[in-house]
């Protein structure tokens, strides 16, 4: 009897921990007990995880929420939110402890949160840099040592980039988000940042190819893109107004093209869209990249709509699998919505599964099996993301390879090579696109 008394309280505590969270900035030891306290508390809807360690070796935490939290699920998409990737830049870093305590709390208790963990695996990570986070001792509105990493490198600067060789030595910090995006499905994300209030959305770099010579880098899924930026900016208190952080500063509607807004080489929002088939988009958050400690609250409920309201997007166009005449699943196929290309073609996983992000309207949706013939199938996709799920189109092929090879994009400016091939030879992006294709079968 004791012993069950005992069990009691243990569990009463470990509620109580998550139950409990301060609006306060809390340092690395506090970040993984909290964290640690969670998962203890709701085993079953949770799963912790480092993806790897920082320069000076702190854990870069995950925490998986859903209902299937410890693997891939067929037909559950991936979402991640990532941020402190600045250690400077720490309001993200707090409001996503507090996203974590809402969706844990909520569960079973609120019917749209309930059907959000049970249909999403949501991938969190409070800091990508916590070196940074601990080495800023003086918080600043503006600018500190803390935005670097302990090797004085700028993360968001240090991905492969699609336009340029920008010779990053690639961080301990990159590696383990370019690894976690590999070993992963995942379909949408944000980055969470500060020192402005907008969202912004790729292209980060460009150039002829993506229409860069008019101030503006198109990727092919731009109508997407601006539709994620809204949906963040007009859910949030006041992003929406559009008014920057001073009067020389204005984002029509809260949301800005990256380009348009500044050039940015090796970002990693333009990694997760050319190499990781993830849409993402960078949220700034507060015109202070450390605001006092006080002000945290106010801006988690500025932003505690707009988070919840863009997860759901991860439900957005088209998803399913492809697999041969025996129901077995067929990784590496090419799967893409006409008029859409993308420079890496984007492939099935090696649960043979798609995941396509698509606006409601009708769309001739094309799966190519290297080597075999396209299947074509014209869909009509509604609005899914109150049905927590996007329309299904599976593809089976009668005739399949027997064993299939990985077709993977080299980490090289494929853009630049499009760029120096068009002024050679004036070829459509979608040309561009198909030598790509026929580079990767045939590599």
């Amino acid at each position: 009897m004791r012993a069950i008394a005992g069990d009691v309280v243990g569990i009463f505590c470990l509620v109580s921990l998550a139950a409990a969270l301060d609006f306060k900035y809390h340092h690395a030891e506090e970040l993984e007990a909290y964290l640690k306290g969670v998962h203890a508390a709701y085993p079953s809807l949770t799963h912790l995880h480092s993806i790897g360690r920082s320069v000076e070796g702190r854990d870069l935490w995950v925490l998986v929420l859903g209902r299937f939290p410890t693997h891939h699920k067929i037909g559950i998409p991936e979402f991640k939110y990532v941020a402190n990737m600045h250690g400077d830049e720490t309001v993200g870093r707090e409001i996503l402890l507090h996203l974590i305590d809402f969706l844990v709390t909520s569960y079973r208790r609120d019917p749209v949160i309930t059907r959000l963990l049970n249909s999403t695996r949501i991938h969190i990570m409070p800091t990508m840099n916590p070196d940074g986070f601990e080495a800023t001792e003086v918080p600043d509105c503006y600018y500190s040592r803390g935005r670097y990493n302990k090797n004085g490198e700028d993360l968001n600067r240090n991905f492969p980039d699609a336009f340029e060789i920008n010779n990053a030595s690639i961080q301990p910090e990159t590696q383990a988000v370019m690894n976690w995006i590999k070993n992963e499905t995942f379909v949408l994300s944000a980055n969470l940042h500060g020192g402005a209030l907008v969202a912004s959305y790729t292209f980060d770099n460009g150039n002829s190819v993506t229409g860069s010579l008019k101030g503006y880098s198109r990727s092919p899924d731009d109508d997407v893109f601006i539709h994620l930026a809204k949906t963040y900016s007009f859910n949030h208190a006041s992003m929406y107004k559009g008014t920057g952080c001073d009067n020389r500063q204005t984002f029509p509607g809260g949301i800005t093209n990256g380009y348009s807004w500044y050039q940015l080489e090796g970002g990693m929002q333009d990694y997760n869209y050319v190499w990781g088939q993830c849409f993402e988009i960078t949220l700034e958050l507060s015109c202070c990249k450390y605001p006092p400690a006080e002000q945290l609250e106010k801006f988690w409920r500025d932003n505690k709509v707009a988070l919840i309201e863009y997860i759901k997007q991860v439900h957005l166009g088209v998803k399913g699998q492809v697999t041969d005449k025996n129901g077995n699943p067929v990784p590496n196929a090419i799967v893409e919505a006409k008029g859409r290309p993308h420079v890496c073609p984007y492939r099935t996983n090696e649960q043979g599964e798609y995941f396509l992000l698509l606006l409601p309207g009708t769309y001739v949706i094309n799966a190519t099996v290297p080597g075999f013939k396209s299947m074509l199938e014209t869909v009509e996709i509604p609005d899914t993301t109150g049905n927590f799920s996007a329309l299904k189109l599976d593809f089976s092929f009668s005739e399949v390879p027997s064993r299939s090879r990985a077709a993977s994009c080299p980490k090289t400016p494929l853009y630049q090579e499009f760029e120096r091939a068009s002024a050679a030879v004036k070829p459509t992006l979608h040309t561009l696109v198909l030598m790509t294709v026929m580079l990767v079968i045939f590599k």
